[in-house]
């Protein structure tokens, strides 16, 4: 028996996330382990008048791919991706894996080349969706593997997939509604702000934001949601960082990630497990070690780790800090074949200053 809350999911991912409408070339991205949302996501576009398809990838074939590709093959970039980067006006990403650790055996320089040689499409995608032309989603679909990395059991696991997207309440287009004018508020807040300085253990971390944009995430870009962030000035961070959760990258862990910026680049990085990792990917373009994105986690419906950062930068109380591109709608600048989320737990011993004034402690705002 198929669960209502699948059917419940397209229909806000359709028609308040994405708003496909009559006409639209809308494509469907997941593995063949999402299938159920996959389906439930395209009828809801047919009825809609669009004009979906889909591109399903096998679990195994991305292993394969890095495992026996040669350079060459590592950055080729199909014609046909290119093309559907210019013609679609909708896509959806659909997140879910049968083994989140497939690639934990696989050189870590190779998935950087691969990476950095698709730096174009991401660009192009960014560039567009910043103009309007192209709307863009990323979602969960809750399966085994990615239920043991949040150590619960699946059915647990759907419950806080369903119950993080608002799918429990009685109108959940109108929950988000409520969340987006809430963030609203903050998000007009910080607008008139420039310094920010974060200070929790481990950590205290000074950047720039004035005349960058706010944009405030309410269920559109990723479901679910529950977010403001910007792209700070480039050279503008100073100071250290200490992530509290481990950070995940092609299903690997960096735990214990440390940074230092100087004039807004890390010129420091140790992590307690994955350095490799770590320093790969922050060596993968000139803009790899300078912050494409700060943001606040706003969803307090959320309050545990679970190894997805789709969820776990949403945490109500925390923040994160992405090195690598900017979002080019918040006027950021910086370009880089890396974005990469990594999260402060604020929740307990912290503050933040705007301007020397204190607007948040301990995982709240004070204004």
């Amino acid at each position: 028996m198929s669960d209502p809350r699948i059917t419940q999911l397209a229909h806000v991912l359709v028609h308040y996330s994405l708003q496909i409408k009559a006409g639209d070339l809308f494509r469907i991205t997941g593995n063949t382990v999402t299938a159920p949302l996959i389906s439930a996501i395209y009828k809801e576009a047919l009825l809609a008048g669009a004009h979906p398809f889909t591109n399903v990838s096998i679990g195994e074939v991305e292993e394969l791919f890095y495992q026996h590709s040669n350079d060459t093959q590592l950055r080729y970039i199909s014609p046909l991706r290119r093309q559907e980067v210019e013609r679609i006006d909708a896509t959806i990403t659909l997140l879910g894996e049968e083994n989140t650790r497939s690639l934990s055996g696989i050189d870590p320089e190779r998935i950087a080349l691969a990476r950095h040689a698709r730096r174009e499409l991401q660009e192009r995608m960014m560039e567009r969706a910043a103009a309007g032309t192209l709307r863009w989603c990323v979602t969960q679909f809750p399966t085994a593997a990615n239920a043991q990395d949040a150590d619960m059991s699946l059915r647990d696991y759907e419950d806080f997939v369903y119950g993080a997207g608002l799918l429990n309440t009685d109108d959940p287009v109108a929950a988000w509604e409520q969340v987006r004018v809430e963030q609203q508020r903050l998000a007009d807040f910080l607008a008139e702000c420039d310094t920010i300085r974060l200070t929790s253990a481990g950590t205290d971390l000074t950047y720039r934001v004035g005349g960058r944009t706010w944009i405030n995430a309410a269920g559109d870009k990723n479901f679910p949601d529950g977010e403001i962030f910007t792209g700070p000035i480039e050279d503008s961070a100073e100071g250290v960082i200490t992530y509290s959760f481990p950070a995940v990258y092609s299903g690997r862990e960096v735990d214990g990630v440390r940074l230092v910026f100087r004039q807004g680049k890390v010129v420091e990085a140790t992590a307690t497990k994955g350095q490799d990792l770590l320093l790969s990917l922050l060596d993968m373009d000139q803009g790899a070690r300078y912050l494409g994105e700060v943001a606040f986690g706003l969803n307090y419906g959320i309050q545990r780790f679970s190894r997805n950062i789709l969820f776990d930068e949403k945490i109500g109380g925390t923040v994160h800090l992405a090195v690598g591109a900017s979002y080019p709608e918040t006027g950021g600048c910086n370009q880089s074949g890396l974005h990469w989320d990594m999260v402060c737990d604020m929740r307990t011993g912290s503050e933040v200053f705007a301007d020397g004034e204190l607007i948040y402690r301990d995982g709240k705002f004070l204004i």
